[in-house]
């Protein structure tokens, strides 16, 4: 016996579950263009933290490697009355591993083979983290993202000073540099190195090194002023994340492959603001 074929009225219901079915994709798609999964080396500190939860507000999912997960808490910038508490996602995986083992960085890529960018925001003093953390832990991530994953995208912050923004510090500040922090800047102009230099490890990503001026723990104000003339001034770790952030999911982000000093509302010429919340000219 033959099989009856179907209706007018069964076709036009089965061709409007299927078109409900994809302009549901579409509107979901519309609403949240850019959900990616990020990558955030260094997300205890205070810059990582707020990359962190800016990522998760933004319905991203984040993978942070972290010697001590305890000390992944919500930021007081952009965290508010809620600064401080455990930051808690179904969008966040956390693994416990150190940045300069290599077996660590492998091991997060292995089990997130589908990251799409990468933001390295580590920082610490010298003597707690030692003269290399930077250097070798940023060429364990390059070369760990390279091998396991597909992504291109990493954003890396330093610090305004480094590299060719050296010229523009005034004389005060290389003074601070080339002794004080002597060691720390040496660790940060090698690390952006591994990008810059035409044979470092990561030369043929998609990278963007940020170099804000002297940090703040204030709310986000939305001023991010970039400028590749060296030019910098104090700005809240807020903002630097938000642009962090633009750097590696904005497939037209203009900053690629550039080095962008940044400033907010005190505007450049290396000020550092004396105001309660902004680090000390030795902070970085």
């Amino acid at each position: 016996v033959g099989k009856k074929a179907p209706s007018v009225a069964m076709l036009a219901f089965n061709l409007f579950l299927v078109l409900t079915a994809l302009f549901g994709q579409i509107f979901a798609f519309a609403a949240n263009p850019a959900v990616s999964k990020i990558a955030i080396f260094g997300g205890t500190g205070q810059t990582g933290r707020e990359c962190v939860f800016q990522a998760l507000k933004a319905d991203h999912k984040v993978v942070v490697l972290a010697r001590n997960p305890a000390k992944l808490l919500i930021p007081p910038g952009s965290g508010g009355d809620q600064a401080e508490k455990p930051m808690e996602s179904k969008n966040l995986f956390v693994i416990q591993g150190d940045v300069t083992d290599a077996a660590s960085v492998d091991a997060l890529f292995a089990a997130h083979p589908d990251i799409s960018g990468v933001i390295v925001a580590l920082g610490g003093r010298t003597k707690d983290v030692g003269p290399t953390m930077l250097t070798v832990g940023t060429t364990n991530i390059v070369r760990s993202m390279k091998a396991k994953s597909k992504a291109k995208r990493i954003a890396t912050v330093t610090v305004i000073g480094t590299g060719d923004s050296e010229k523009s510090a005034p004389l005060k500040f290389k003074l601070l540099m080339y002794t004080m922090m002597r060691s720390i800047y040496a660790d940060k102009n090698r690390q952006e190195k591994i990008f810059l230099d035409p044979t470092g490890d990561g030369h043929e990503l998609e990278y963007c090194i940020v170099r804000p001026g002297g940090l703040g723990n204030g709310a986000p104000t939305g001023v991010i002023t970039p400028d590749l003339a060296g030019k910098g001034g104090s700005i809240h770790r807020a903002d630097v994340a938000a642009f962090l952030l633009g750097a590696v999911v904005d497939k037209n982000f203009p900053y690629i492959r550039k080095t962008p000093a940044l400033s907010s509302l005190s505007g450049t010429g290396w000020v550092k603001e004396d105001k309660p919340g902004f680090d000390k000219p030795t902070e970085l």
